[in-house]
């Protein structure tokens, strides 16, 4: 099953074969809206699935499939938090840190696995006001001259949960969806002090989602994402990947604290990005090729999940 949100009214849609069905006006039991409709738990998903399968044998003359070409898809964001794993892939954290791992003798991807795992993890919140969904455009943030992408997928959270255990990860992801990440790389040097405001991930649209939520089909810990700057391939791994599991990350975050239907959790990028992949020139300055800049198109996608579009302006 594929969620989208969509139309000038943002209501809940299911995406399949190039049309949206709207599950509200198919059955009045599904609620419109996605964050009711995530909090209604399996018995509203049991119903989306009877509405999705009578309405799309009944095929377009039923009135109730509107083509995909025709509807605006919005981010399938709930309005609620997004937590954001923070150097989850060996890959990426060598290319981030290459002076640093410098005479450490042979650096691997099991080494540098083994050193992250030990120091614990780390992350950050995005606090958004809004979300950007497919097609949305990005504006390229005024403070900054080193603008970055980071693909990730990101797993929704379906049941209010307090204290959880790695291994109930399953019966609290709701669904999986594609997140863009995007990054301000200008003084990126570490805080004295001991929290931030984690400007260098806060901004206006400083988060992209879409272009649906996958909902009881994919495994998290194994989906291919892929990112593209102008059609060039940039970013291409996989979710094994992840030095910290999902369900160890929703452990982890959920000491103390309760997560609700709705929220979020990003499991960080792999290499590929602009900032890991740049060096400093001899002179010490540093490239901005492979930032970006105004007109750059950045796909995130998967073939399990779809493709997120977005335009820096």
């Amino acid at each position: 099953m594929r969620i989208v949100v969509f139309g000038d009214a943002q209501r809940v849609g299911a995406l399949q074969d190039g049309y949206v069905l709207d599950l509200n006006r198919a059955s009045e039991d599904v609620p419109a809206r996605l964050d009711a409709f995530i909090a209604g738990g399996s018995a509203t998903l049991d119903v989306a699935r009877r509405e999705i399968e009578r309405s799309f044998r009944g095929g377009p003359d039923t009135g109730l499939l509107i083509p995909v070409a025709e509807v605006k898809l919005h981010a399938p964001w709930p309005l609620r938090r997004i937590a954001c794993v923070g150097g989850n892939y060996a890959a990426h954290l060598i290319g981030m840190e290459p002076a640093a791992r410098s005479g450490e003798g042979e650096v691997t991807l099991e080494s540098v696995t083994q050193k992250t795992r030990a120091a614990g993890q780390w992350g950050f919140w995005k606090v958004p006001s809004e979300v950007a969904g497919p097609d949305d455009d990005i504006p390229y943030p005024k403070r900054t001259e080193y603008f970055d992408y980071e693909g990730e997928l990101a797993i929704v959270i379906g049941k209010r949960i307090k204290d959880a255990s790695a291994g109930q990860l399953a019966e609290c992801v709701w669904g999986v969806t594609l997140l863009n990440d995007w990054s301000i790389r200008d003084g990126m040097t570490p805080s004295t002090r001991p929290m931030s405001y984690n400007l260098a991930k806060n901004f206006d649209r400083s988060t992209s989602m879409g272009p649906c939520i996958v909902v009881g089909e994919l495994d998290p810990g194994n989906v291919d994402v892929e990112v593209s700057v102008n059609g060039m391939r940039r970013q291409h791994y996989n979710t094994r990947e992840m030095i910290f599991s999902f369900g160890e990350v929703l452990e982890y975050l959920s000491r103390d604290f309760t997560f609700v239907p709705g929220d979020v959790i990003a499991g960080g990028t792999s290499v590929g990005t602009a900032a890991d992949q740049t060096r400093r020139a001899a002179d010490g300055s540093r490239p901005k090729d492979l930032f970006l800049k105004v007109g750059d198109v950045v796909e995130v996608s998967s073939p399990s999940i779809g493709g997120l579009t977005n335009r820096i302006v």
